[in-house]
């Protein structure tokens, strides 16, 4: 090969380089969800949504773009124009995991929805449009509240919206996590005592932003927060996700 050859062969290749690099996008994981989902400010700490953390249990051919918001339901999300953000940026290939329910619940008329009909009709638009893009859609249902009656048994906080969630992922056939039964089998394991640790428990004076305490049975720690992101990863892995591929290795 002589010396023009040579150059040619380098230049081609540096260009070759350059395209791939610049056209290169890490598969993203998109959340969507309420606060027990949700990034936390830091005046917000000790207070933590599992979301938050997903991205630890991944290499950096993952992007975590958590998109889920305090207080939100299946509806206000998709009303505010959450939603259509989210759905905007999805490309083929990507994730989105769903996890609504808690303020679904709700009275007010800007987020309730019918468990058998007004959620179940907003979880298919999640699944159908994310599906239309390529995207890799995920439905779980919401975590267990901390919620002991007088004998120490756990109660159900959730009732039909956990039959509903259930109901759309049997007929739809998307990948589903049963976030409630995981978690509500971890709370009971702990007892009403030690569960405090993953939830909202401290006392007052500890931090100046909420110098009264919590007692908070819904939302999480730190702790529970890790813990709870890591009971998502062991589902993804049984249920041989593809993105378990670029877990972290330990």
């Amino acid at each position: 090969m002589n010396q023009s050859m040579r150059v040619l062969v380098f230049l081609l290749a540096i260009g070759c380089f350059a395209f791939t690099t610049e056209n290169y996008r890490a598969t993203h994981i998109f959340m969507i969800g309420d606060s027990t989902m949700a990034n936390k400010p830091e005046r917000n700490l000790p207070e933590y949504g599992w979301g938050q953390v997903l991205n630890h249990f991944f290499t950096d051919e993952i992007v975590v773009d958590n998109h889920a918001k305090n207080g939100r339901s299946s509806k206000s999300f998709i009303d505010e124009g959450s939603w259509e953000k989210v759905i905007n940026r999805v490309q083929e290939g990507d994730y989105v995991i769903i996890q609504f329910g808690h303020n679904d619940q709700k009275s007010d008329t800007a987020r309730y929805t019918g468990p058998f009909d007004t959620y179940q009709k907003n979880l298919k638009k999640f699944l159908n449009e994310t599906k239309e893009k390529g995207g890799i859609p995920i439905l779980c249902t919401s975590i267990v509240r901390r919620l002991f009656d007088e004998n120490g048994i756990l109660k159900d906080s959730h009732g039909d919206y956990l039959t509903g969630v259930i109901q759309v992922a049997n007929e739809t056939g998307v990948y589903f996590i049963d976030m409630e039964a995981k978690t509500r089998k971890l709370v009971e394991s702990l007892g009403p005592e030690k569960s405090k640790k993953l939830y909202l428990f401290f006392e007052s004076g500890i931090y100046p932003h909420r110098p009264e305490g919590q007692e908070d049975n819904t939302h999480l720690s730190q702790l529970g927060t890790f813990t709870i992101a890591g009971l998502a990863i062991e589902e993804m892995k049984i249920l041989g996700i593809p993105l378990v591929k670029e877990l972290v290795k330990k």
